[in-house]
């Protein structure tokens, strides 16, 4: 028994440090926005700690990932579907097409590939707002691929497709939320066969009916629950079938008609996060339960500005870091709702897009501009740096190998030391 709990320790060991530095889905390794543990440059420009820049191939806003030396993106090269992969030196290695015809963002900070890929570091995975749905090997080659708008009907969102797919242990998840039609779906990750669809249509009213929201998936023991925020309600289903176990609602009391969400949910120990009401609300709810249990889990709600419409909250141990549109960032106490600080990073007519990062004890926050802020994560709020590359940015930045990737809508930067001489030790 002794050796074998050597052998097993080792084996995580190795494991752990294999999958340090990726990055497999669009809010890293842990889905909080933690980054794994290291140091981080903390200053840089646009011509100051800049390892490289490359022009991408085409307009795009989707985060990108990395596993061992890949750096895969999706962007929109001229009317197509476009996933690129790049070493560490920022070289091209691959490039697959998917779908036929890729469909152009409207909005002017969106783009036909708004969805992150992800991976589960066998195959990477792509969805694209013409509704192509695809599975690629790591050396680029297609799979599978299908498309959810050809099989069940086109996107009825008034603004572009947002979701990005997620993983659970055997399957491709994505969740389509509009008005009229919406449902949940799963496909096996090998073969693209609909595992099951669920219809998800809660009677939020008009454009509350339609979220760009990313679900999660939550291991409990042997089983996964895949929890979905939008439409007024937060909805636990079973991976295995699809059905729903619980939900809660009330994020919408009122029935505005116009509250869509955006900033994604996050798990925070036995409770998730829920931002809703155009950032005007954070809502607790404890994991678990049966049917309808709006009027037992909801642990507390803040409604004291601690919230976000589009940017996607942090959660480390019993602190969740908050960033609103305009660049108001508060540290939460997890179980109270209470804040602990909160600060200002500098105002402008430009607004946050993208969500912040904790790495190395500091808080990234990058603003549509490509000005990043750098925040002290401790007792206090205290900006330590800002770094302008003057791009307008969506993305949010990813960390990995002591070095930042920051894609901006027609650039990929890579801050800090360049692979070689952090190899050498320079």
């Amino acid at each position: 028994m002794r050796i074998r709990a050597i052998v097993f320790g080792l084996l995580f060991l190795v494991t752990s440090i294999a999958s340090a530095d990726n990055w497999p889905s669009w809010r890293g390794p842990t889905l909080n926005g933690v980054a794994p543990q290291g140091t981080y440059p903390v200053t840089w420009s646009a011509t100051k700690n800049v390892a490289w820049k490359l022009k991408l191939p085409g307009k795009g806003t989707s985060t990108p990932i990395v596993w061992a030396d890949q750096i895969i993106l999706t962007c929109q090269e001229v009317t197509r579907n476009t996933t690129v992969a790049l070493d560490r030196s920022g070289k091209e290695i691959w490039k697959t097409t998917v779908g036929t015809t890729g469909i152009k963002g409207k909005h002017r900070k969106a783009s036909g590939s708004n969805p992150s890929p992800v991976t589960d570091g066998k195959h990477i995975y792509v969805y694209f707002k013409s509704g192509d749905l695809a599975c690629l090997t790591l050396a680029g080659k297609l799979v599978w691929q299908t498309n959810l708008q050809k099989v069940w009907g086109k996107d009825t969102l008034w603004w572009d497709l947002g979701t990005s797919p997620v993983l659970s242990a055997d399957k491709v998840l994505v969740a389509v939320m509009q008005t009229g039609g919406s449902y949940v779906a799963a496909f096996g990750k090998s073969d693209g066969k609909v595992a099951w669809k669920r219809d998800r249509n809660l009677e939020a009213p008009l454009e509350a009916a339609q979220s760009y929201t990313t679900p999660i998936v939550m291991k409990r023991g042997n089983s996964e629950r895949l929890l979905v925020l939008g439409a007024d309600h937060v909805t636990a289903h079973d991976v295995a079938t699809g059905k729903e176990l619980w939900r809660v609602g009330g994020l919408n009391p009122s029935g505005q008609k116009y509250f869509r969400s955006i900033s994604s949910p996050v798990i925070a120990g036995n409770l998730l996060l829920a931002p809703y009401s155009r950032g005007n609300t954070l809502t607790a709810i404890r994991l678990g339960g049966s049917g309808d249990v709006t009027e037992s889990h909801v642990a507390w709600i803040n409604k004291g500005g601690a919230a976000a419409d589009v940017p996607t909250p942090i959660v480390q141990g019993n602190r969740a870091f908050v960033c609103s549109d305009r660049g108001k960032v508060t540290c939460l106490d997890v179980k109270t709702g209470k804040a602990i600080w909160s600060g200002q990073a500098e105002k402008n007519r430009q607004g946050f897009s993208s969500s912040p990062i904790l790495a190395g004890g500091h808080i990234y926050i990058t603003r549509e501009d490509g000005k990043t802020f750098v925040i002290d994560s401790g007792k206090q709020f205290k900006v330590v740096a800002a770094n302008e590359l003057g791009e307008f940015t969506v993305a949010t930045p990813i960390f990995s190998k002591g070095q930042i990737l920051v894609r901006t809508t027609e650039h990929l930067y890579c801050i800090g030391k360049s692979a070689a001489a952090a190899a050498a030790g320079e």
